[in-house]
C-alpha cells in the first residue's frame, strides 16, 4: 500500500463505509493521513468538586448520590445526576441520553470528564464522558486522544481505527520537502510528523510534528501563488476605460465624503483598470471601513464604460443585501445601469431569465453567490470581478469567476485584519491596498470585559436597549468543539434566555448545523426586527448588516482568538446608534485578562491582529485553528506567522535556484505543485 491506494483496501472498509469516508473528502490513504484532528482530549489528573471552575473541562471522581432523573421535553430530554466527594456535591446533566438512568441506577463510584457551565441553580458539569466503574479512567489518564471533524455516519472511532491501520500497512513516501530543507529547519521525518499529529504521546511531540506539516502546507501555497503571479503579470488589459464624469457627480451627491484612505484606494483601482496589465488587487479594510462603496465605484466605472462587472458574496443573505443596496443607490443617484441578482435558491425559470439578461449584456452589474461561476452563466463582456470576504473563497473560486471573461480585472475585498507583512506573503498574487480609516459618521463601539457575575446586569442592559427599539446578538462558543453538542448548547441557552427575557421579547438561535436556507430565513427575520435577540455560534461572523443591532454579548470570550472576536464585534456599530460589545470571560488567568484588555481599549482591527500575533505562545496551538483564514487544513496565519515567513523565504530560495523545479531533490515538490495548479486550471474550465 502507498498514499495513492484507495481506502477500501483497508480491512473493515467496505462499499458502504467507503462512501461515508468519501463524504468527508477521504478516498485514498494519503487523504486519510492528511485528515487531521481538529483537537485533542487531554485526560489529566482528576480534581475535587470544589476545584472545578466554570468554563474549564475537568475530570471529577465521586460517589453517585441519590437517584438519576430524566426531565425536559421529548425533543430535549435532560438526564440529571449528583456526584459527591469529600469536598462537595456536583450536579451533572446529559442531553438526549435517557438510557443512562438504567446504566447508573446501581450507584457506586464514577469518574466524569466534562465542561463546567454556570446555570441558574449553580455550577453544572454538562454532557460529560463517563468512566464507570471509575477504574476505566486509568487507561486514558495523561494521554492525548485525537478528535476528528465528523460527518453523518462517520464516528471518531472509525477514523482512529482506519488511520492506525493505514500507518501499520502503508509504505510511506518522503513528503514534498527536499532533504536540505528538512535539515536546515530541523524538521521531523515525514512519517514521524504525521504520527505526531494524529497520535502524539506528549504536547512537545505534537508541536514539532505540526511545525513540519504547516511548513509544507505554506510552502506549497506560496509556490502556487508565485507561479500564478508570473502567469498573470503577463496578461495585457484588453479593456478600454475612459474617465466618467457621472462618477464625480455620484460622489458629490453622496450624503458623506469618502475618507482619504477610500479616495486613495479608488485612485489606485482607476489607474489599474486603465493600465497596461490586468488588475489583481486586494482591498484590505477593517470592519465598517467602507470597502463596499469603493468596490461599487469600480463596478460603476466598468458599467459606464460599456462592460459588465460581477460581485460574489459568501452568503445569499449578503448577496441579496448587496443587490438591494446597489439597485437603490443607482436609482437614487440617477445612474443608468441595470443590476441582476443570481443565487442558488432561485427557481429554474428565474435563473434562466437571469442567464439570458447576463449573456445579452442587458445587465451591467451582476450580484450573487457561487451561482455566478456555474457553467450555464455566460457573460457578454465581463471586465471586473469583485469577491467579497476573500477568506471565504479559495484561489480556485476566484480564478473560476475570473475566467468567465476575457481576463477581467480582479478586486478582492477582505475584512480580515492581517498585518501587512503577512498579507504580502499570503496574497502574493495580488497588489495590496489598505483602508485604515473609519467613516466619520460611525460612532466607535463601547467595550467592556467582565466576568460571569455580570451576566444578569448584561441581560438587564439588553432589555433596556430592546425597549428603545434596538436588537442584540449573543455569541456562544461550541461545547468542546463538537457539532452535535453545539446545537444543544445554543438551543439550551436560547431556551433559558427566552425564559429570563419574557414572552414580549423574541429570542431565536442560529447554529452551524442548520441548512443555509434556514439560516438565511432567520437572518432576514432578524434584519426586520421580528427577532430581538439572536443567539448564535460564530456562523454569524459573515452575515447581513443589521444597523439596528447595538449590543453583542460574547460568552466565554477567552475561547476565541482576538482577531475572531474583533470580526464578531463588527456585527454591531453599523448604524447611527451607539453600540456596545460585552466580552464575558470565565477565565481568571492573567494572560486571558491581558488579551481581552486589548479589545477593551481598541477598535482598530490591524492593531488587534498584530497584538494577537505578539501575545500568542506555542501553547495556543494545541487545538483547533482560530482565525478561519484561507483554505489551509492545519496552518493558521496568525498562530503560525513565523513558519509562514520561513516558508516564504524557502520558496524564494527554491525558485531562485531552480525556477522550473527540475532538480531530482524537488521531484515530490514539483508533482504536488503541478497537482495544485492543475486543480486551479480545472476550475477555470468549468
Amino acid at each position: 500500500m502507498n498514499e495513492r491506494t484507495k481506502i477500501s483496501e483497508l480491512k473493515g472498509i467496505g462499499e458502504k463505509t467507503e462512501k461515508i469516508f468519501q463524504k468527508a473528502g477521504i478516498s485514498t490513504i494519503g487523504e486519510l493521513f492528511h485528515y487531521y484532528p481538529r483537537g485533542y482530549e487531554v485526560y489529566e489528573e482528576p480534581v475535587t468538586v470544589t476545584e472545578a471552575v466554570e468554563g474549564q473541562t475537568v475530570t471529577v471522581t465521586g460517589a453517585i448520590y441519590g437517584k438519576v432523573k430524566v426531565g425536559g421535553n421529548p425533543r430535549m430530554q435532560i438526564t440529571t445526576l449528583y456526584v459527591k466527594d469529600l469536598t462537595g456535591t456536583l450536579k451533572v446533566i446529559w442531553f438526549c441520553m435517557p438510557f443512562l438512568r438504567n446504566t447508573l441506577a446501581k450507584g457506586g463510584v464514577i469518574t466524569l470528564r466534562g465542561r463546567m457551565v454556570q446555570k441558574k441553580d449553580g455550577l453544572v458539569m454538562e454532557h460529560p464522558e463517563i468512566f464507570y466503574p471509575s477504574s476505566k479512567y486509568e487507561e486514558k489518564r495523561n494521554s492525548l486522544q485525537p478528535v476528528y471533524p465528523l460527518t453523518a455516519g462517520l464516528t471518531n472511532n472509525m477514523v482512529v481505527k482506519a488511520v492506525k491501520q493505514a500507518f501499520s500497512s502503508c509504505s510511506m513516501e518522503n513528503g514534498i520537502l527536499p532533504g536540505h530543507l528538512q535539515a536546515d529547519y530541523h524538521f521531523l521525518p515525514y512519517k514521524q510528523a504525521l504520527l505526531g499529529v494524529h497520535f502524539p504521546e506528549k504536547k512537545e511531540e505534537f508541536y514539532e510534528a505540526r511545525r513540519r506539516l504547516v511548513f509544507e502546507e505554506f510552502l506549497l501555497f506560496i509556490l502556487s501563488l508565485r507561479k500564478l503571479k508570473v502567469r498573470e503579470d503577463k496578461v495585457l488589459n484588453h479593456c478600454c476605460f475612459r474617465e466618467q464624469p457621472e462618477i464625480a457627480r455620484f460622489l458629490e451627491a453622496l450624503p458623506y465624503e469618502l475618507t482619504n484612505a477610500q479616495k486613495n484606494v479608488w485612485r489606485e483601482i482607476q489607474q489599474d483598470m486603465s493600465g497596461i496589465h490586468v488588475m489583481s488587487r486586494l482591498v484590505q479594510g477593517d470592519v465598517g471601513s467602507g470597502k463596499t462603496i469603493v468596490a461599487l465605484l469600480g463596478m460603476i466605472y466598468a458599467g459606464l464604460n460599456g462592460y459588465q462587472a460581477a460581485i460574489m458574496a459568501p452568503t445569499e443573505v449578503l448577496a441579496r443585501q448587496h443587490y438591494e443596496n446597489i439597485s437603490r443607490m443607482l436609482t437614487e443617484y440617477g445612474i443608468d445601469l441595470n443590476t441582476e441578482l443570481l443565487t442558488g435558491s432561485m427557481t429554474a425559470k428565474e435563473k434562466r431569465l437571469a442567464y439570458e439578461r447576463i449573456a445579452s449584456g442587458e445587465v451591467q452589474l451582476v450580484v450573487g453567490t457561487h451561482a455566478l461561476i456555474q457553467e450555464k452563466v455566460q457573460y457578454q463582456n465581463l471586465a471586473l470581478v469583485v469577491t467579497d470576504e476573500q477568506h471565504r473563497f479559495g484561489v480556485h473560486q476566484r480564478e473560476t469567476l475570473a475566467m468567465k471573461g476575457l481576463y477581467p480585472h480582479i478586486l478582492v475585498m477582505s475584512a480580515t485584519p492581517i498585518p501587512r507583512t503577512l498579507a504580502i506573503i499570503l496574497y502574493g498574487d495580488l497588489d495590496i491596498s489598505v483602508i485604515n480609516e473609519v467613516p466619520k459618521n460611525r460612532l466607535p463601539i463601547k467595550n467592556c470585559v467582565v466576568d460571569t457575575g455580570y451576566r444578569n446586569t448584561a441581560y438587564h442592559f439588553m432589555k433596556k436597549q430592546i425597549a428603545g427599539g434596538r436588537q442584540c446578538y449573543v455569541i456562544c462558543p461550541m461545547v468542546e468543539e463538537s457539532e452535535s453538542l453545539e446545537v444543544e448548547n445554543v438551543t439550551d441557552y436560547t431556551e433559558s434566555l427566552q425564559e429570563i427575557m419574557g414572552a414580549e421579547i423574541k429570542v431565536q438561535c442560529l447554529h452551524g448545523k442548520m441548512k443555509q436556507m434556514q439560516k438565511d430565513e432567520i437572518m432576514e427575520a432578524f434584519s426586520r426586527n421580528e427577532i430581538q435577540i439572536l443567539v448564535s455560534t460564530t456562523v454569524i461572523e459573515v452575515g447581513i448588516d443589521v444597523p439596528n443591532a447595538t449590543v453583542m454579548l460574547i460568552e466565554n470570550a477567552e475561547r476565541f482568538g482576538l482577531a475572531q472576536l474583533h470580526q464578531l464585534r463588527g456585527r454591531v456599530g453599523r448604524g447611527k446608534y451607539q453600540s456596545y460589545c460585552i466580552f464575558m470571560s470565565a477565565s481568571r488567568s492573567k494572560e486571558t485578562k491581558e488579551r481581552l484588555e486589548i479589545l477593551n481599549k481598541s477598535n482598530d482591527g490591524f492593531y488587534i491582529a498584530s497584538e494577537d500575533l505578539r501575545l500568542r505562545g506555542p501553547g495556543d496551538l494545541f487545538g483547533i485553528r482560530q482565525s478561519g483564514s484561507l483554505d489551509f487544513k492545519l496552518a493558521d496565519v496568525f498562530q503560525d506567522s513565523e513558519v509562514l515567513k520561513q516558508a516564504s523565504d524557502a520558496a524564494d530560495e527554491i525558485l531562485a535556484d531552480d525556477p522550473e523545479l527540475l532538480k531530482t531533490e524537488h521531484r515530490f515538490l514539483k508533482t504536488a505543485l503541478e497537482h495544485t495548479l492543475s486543480d486551479m486550471d480545472l476550475e477555470k474550465t468549468l
